[in-house]
């Protein structure tokens, strides 16, 4: 016998999961407090001067072996990093390939000389992009280059050895 209505719905309220719908969020809570602590003091108890000098020097030690009085140089501060530089010579040679095949099939639609100068100017433009690729290598090189110079670990001389 199949069970009508009445019994469906009633099962439905048995097995219904529970709702959080009427539980106040944390935020309307009186006694969460969602920002932090400040002290007058500039942020620390400290009972008396002799406690405040003695937590600025303990500071300041801590700063001394950490070495946080001297910035980061982290890798990503670095203007030219390698992945950097590799895309943009990809993408200068893509730029120029891409427009040799617009200046040709432009030239080549206008003319009716379809494919031949759309192959030569893809050619040129390759030729265009291999050359500001060599460009950007010799620019990279240099900045190496100066950067070893500039650094007192780095070895003085020619690329011969010491």
């Amino acid at each position: 016998m199949a069970p009508d209505l009445r019994q469906i719905y009633l099962l439905n309220q048995h097995i219904r999961p529970i709702s959080f719908r009427h539980t106040p969020p944390l935020t309307q809570n009186p006694h969460h407090r969602s920002y932090p602590l400040k002290f007058p003091s500039g942020g620390h108890r400290v009972a008396g001067p002799e406690e405040q000098q003695r937590m600025r020097d303990l500071e300041a030690k801590i700063k001394a072996l950490k070495g946080e009085d001297k910035p980061e140089a982290h890798h990503y501060d670095d203007h030219h990093s390698q992945a950097q530089m590799a895309w943009r010579m990809v993408i200068e040679l893509v730029t120029g390939l891409g427009i040799g095949f617009g200046i040709g099939y432009g030239l080549d639609s206008l003319l009716g000389t379809k494919p031949w100068l759309m192959i030569l100017f893809i050619l040129l433009g390759f030729a265009a992009g291999v050359n500001v690729m060599i460009r950007s290598a010799r620019e990279m090189q240099r900045d190496g280059m100066a950067k070893a110079a500039d650094s007192d670990d780095a070895p003085r001389g020619t690329d011969e050895g010491p």
